[in-house]
């Protein structure tokens, strides 16, 4: 096996576990629930789980997505995470190679898990996405040749972008017009894609928050007055989409 075999076994390997990690962060972490150093149990019957019953996708798929001991109805949001990231991983290895498929790969989970949460919940905690951004500044010097700068100005640029938006939107309309996690989020994908690829992640996202608006309007299920979209969500698809295919004025270049 060479070494660019071996990177992307990593991320196919990985990928349902950290697909099974992303389900129990998205139930514990809104519940404020303990989800380091705690053992997993059943729900409902509090048994904790063992080995059979943690191996992703396959112990899901014996158990006919049942606990074992009381029957009850294991969430399928783990057998579609745990997909999804092995989707992601896949796609990766489809896009890249080397490290860069790993590293592709842990940046598509991450999004996976903050889109998650904000298009469940509303909201994008700081403890998702500050890891995150230092993260992409780590991954962005390790595996591209560019200057130490460069992913702390995305970081700065993508943040203090959009929280100018969001300030001069409250002082037109007086009131909010996105959540106070959109502007951290968006500092974060700054420092993984950089400041050039960000009109790019707004673009992306603005056209998936409008599919999503027309979707809705198509099945007659209009926005009432007041009511929010994930716009976290939707930066993820854009930050995704970015990272695999660059600006898009490098594209219609």
């Amino acid at each position: 096996m060479t070494i660019d075999q071996l990177w992307t076994a990593s991320a196919l390997i990985l990928a349902p576990f950290f697909g099974s990690f992303i389900g129990l962060l998205t139930l514990r972490l809104p519940a404020d629930r303990p989800w380091a150093m705690s053992r997993s149990t059943c729900d409902t019957c509090k048994r904790q789980l063992g080995v059979i019953d943690l191996v992703p996708l396959v112990s899901f798929l014996a158990l006919r997505g049942r606990c074992r001991t009381c029957g009850a109805a294991i969430p399928w949001r783990y057998l579609l995470l745990e997909g999804g990231c092995l989707l992601i991983a896949l796609w990766s290895a489809l896009a890249f190679s080397g490290a860069t498929v790993l590293v592709t790969a842990v940046f598509g989970w991450m999004l996976l898990l903050i889109a998650t949460v904000d298009a469940e919940h509303l909201w994008l905690p700081d403890r998702l996405t500050l890891p995150f951004g230092a993260l992409g500044v780590i991954a962005t010097l390790a595996i591209g040749e560019v200057p130490i700068w460069t992913p702390l100005v995305g970081a700065a640029a993508g943040y203090g972008g959009l929280a100018l938006i969001a300030w001069l939107y409250r002082k037109v309309r007086g009131f909010d017009g996105m959540g106070g996690g959109d502007p951290r989020l968006l500092g974060a994908i700054g420092a993984w894609v950089g400041w050039q690829g960000l009109p790019s992640v707004l673009i992306w996202a603005c056209v998936a928050g409008l599919s999503v608006a027309i979707a809705q309007a198509l099945v007659r299920r209009r926005l009432a007055a007041g009511q929010q979209l994930p716009f976290g969500t939707f930066l993820a698809v854009g930050a995704w989409l970015t990272w695999l295919w660059g600006p898009l004025h490098a594209l219609w270049g």
